[in-house]
């Protein structure tokens, strides 16, 4: 059975309007797919947004296996964390695509949070909401069943309307980003969908996922 949530959850986005940025003295910088914005363990300089393209923000083992933490959407924030906490960065940033993003200056984005307080409490709203995943994802690393874990991420993504077409609810997720976020072998992951087809409980139609 696919989880259900007590309530429809919203994801917060655009955080900062581009505009807003901009004049605050934000640059666009232009990012080539596969390319590291900022590394785990450098030091935060910049808040960053993302304008266009796709951001995906991982943890790389000394095996170079990564683990998605998060897949940034245009509009969407990233690396915030470090910049709150002023420690290195948790994980890696990597274009997942020609992007392009917008940075401000760290010590100009603490002066924007102090005159619009607004922002500063949809941080605490992005970040809580943030976390909230981070716990879903853990609780769900601990069951063995692979399919339980797919249907959990698919299920919240559907709900946040998030990497998954609202029109279709076509996933926007490739079978090894979701092997990525959720701890397991993409041939497990391939797998585990096909089942999941049997029992209806997703669509596949010309190897494109729906839910």
């Amino acid at each position: 059975m696919p989880p259900t949530f007590d309530a429809h959850i919203s994801i917060i986005r655009p955080m900062i309007n581009t505009d807003t940025l901009l004049a605050w003295g934000a640059s666009h910088k232009k990012v080539s797919e596969s390319e590291i914005i900022f590394s785990e363990g450098q030091a935060p300089h910049f808040y960053f947004q993302l304008d266009s393209g796709s951001v995906r923000w991982v943890n790389i083992n000394d095996e170079g296996k990564e683990f998605i933490q998060y897949l940034i959407c245009p509009g969407e924030s990233f690396g915030e964390m470090a910049v709150f906490d002023d420690m290195p960065h948790s994980a890696s940033a990597i274009a997942n695509e020609d992007s392009v993003v917008l940075r401000l200056a760290k010590s100009t984005f603490f002066q924007l949070l102090e005159e619009e307080p607004e922002i500063h409490f949809a941080f605490s709203r992005l970040l809580s909401q943030r976390l909230r995943f981070k716990f879903l994802l853990l609780k769900e690393l601990a069951y063995a069943d692979s399919e339980h874990r797919i249907t959990t991420l698919l299920e919240y993504f559907k709900q946040s309307r998030k990497n998954i077409c609202e029109k279709s609810n076509k996933v926007m997720l490739t079978r090894q980003q979701i092997a990525k976020m959720t701890g397991l072998r993409v041939e497990t992951v391939i797998r585990s969908i096909r089942h999941l087809s049997d029992k209806g409980l997703v669509h596949i139609n010309h190897g494109k996922v729906y839910c």
